[in-house]
């Protein structure tokens, strides 16, 4: 995977760079991702993911989900974790990388708490990401959870109007160069943490889903 410097100005705490990943299958490090300064309002220690200062609100869009009925990600997904990825089916590295980071995390947690938790992967490639391609995807990052996996795809006004909601920047090349980051949204509807490719990015998930969990 390749990084670039993003043209958009993040409010992260922890990395000065986040970029987009394109999904090439070379290697370059991500720069720092050191744990999150951040303690949670609730005062039960710091985040493990990289800190969002500020938080960022749940966003809302609506886009199309496998099988074919309109997804309204804000309103639907409301007072539940909710991992947020924006990404492309063929990718070599990053994506099933993240994706299976997140099945990892989530299989460590309680069968109940795994219930509430919802993972949203959006489709930034729109020629090639159909419903059925996504959906056959997906099938390798819910095995062995009780999480709601699901994957949405639309146009490309769409999907760039949700990219711009989420505060990632817009993908590129196709689809195939998009942002590396996985929002981790709470039960208040906020984001305080996100993630980037690492070899502790699954624990530090499962450290966090538990905390953003109470309102």
């Amino acid at each position: 995977m390749r990084y670039l410097r993003s043209s958009v100005a993040l409010p992260m705490l922890a990395v000065a760079v986040i970029a987009l990943a394109g999904c090439s299958g070379a290697s370059s490090s991500p720069g720092p991702n050191s744990p999150s300064s951040l303690t949670d309002p609730n005062g039960t220690g710091a985040f493990q993911g990289i800190g969002l200062s500020p938080p960022e609100p749940r966003p809302s869009f609506t886009l199309t989900d496998t099988v074919g009925k309109p997804f309204a990600f804000g309103r639907q997904t409301a007072g539940h974790p909710t991992l947020l990825f924006f990404g492309y089916t063929k990718c070599p590295d990053v994506c099933p990388a993240t994706m299976a980071d997140a099945n990892a995390a989530i299989k460590t947690l309680p069968v109940a708490f795994q219930a509430t938790i919802d993972v949203v992967f959006v489709s930034t490639d729109v020629k090639q990401d159909t419903a059925a391609v996504i959906a056959q995807w997906l099938m390798n990052f819910s095995a062995g959870i009780s999480a709601h996996v699901i994957g949405l795809r639309g146009t490309q006004a769409q999907i760039d109007a949700a990219q711009a909601a989420a505060h990632v920047t817009l993908a590129q090349d196709g689809g195939q160069l998009h942002s590396a980051q996985l929002l981790l949204f709470g039960a208040d509807d906020y984001a305080r943490v996100t993630y980037l490719p690492s070899s502790s990015e699954s624990a530090q998930i499962a450290h966090d889903l538990p905390l953003v969990a109470r309102r």
